[in-house]
């Protein structure tokens, strides 16, 4: 069966509601897994409401060097994506950014810009995660 990313976080959010204060993120996907399993194909009814935005939060760090900020927004903006917020830090010789980004505009889903992240990040040498702004607050009110 394949569910799609508002599927799935449609199922999360179900799952941290009915946990409430017991969530933890080992509890959490322990729930997740076994509700995916029993839809055994299922179809999932998405109601008004349950879809989020398109906003995701990117975050990146590794060792500064010159044109990694330049790097990241350009293949941001080559797929339609709109950087809504950026912090940028140098600390000593290390380089750290966070950016909430808009992606609701890009012909691309998620998964598919987080693939292209990973290879800027290859080819400069840092790390870079992207996860959707839902998934991002939900862990860290766990």
């Amino acid at each position: 069966m394949n569910l799609t990313e508002e599927e799935i976080r449609k199922i999360t959010f179900d799952v941290l509601s009915e946990l409430g204060d017991k969530a933890t993120p080992e509890k959490v996907k322990e729930f997740v897994n076994k509700r995916i399993e029993s839809t055994e194909g299922g179809d999932i009814k998405l109601t008004l409401g349950d879809v989020s935005s398109g906003r995701v939060i990117l975050t990146s760090f590794g060792l500064n060097h010159p044109g990694i900020v330049a790097g990241v927004t350009k293949a941001l903006g080559d797929n339609n994506c709109d950087i809504l917020d950026l912090s940028q830090k140098i600390l000593g010789d290390f380089f750290t950014m966070i950016m909430v980004i808009d992606i609701s505009s890009s012909d691309k889903d998620l998964k598919e810009i987080q693939d292209e992240m990973s290879k800027i990040a290859l080819e400069m040498k840092i790390k870079i995660y992207l996860q959707h702004e839902d998934v991002f607050r939900f862990m860290h009110r766990i």
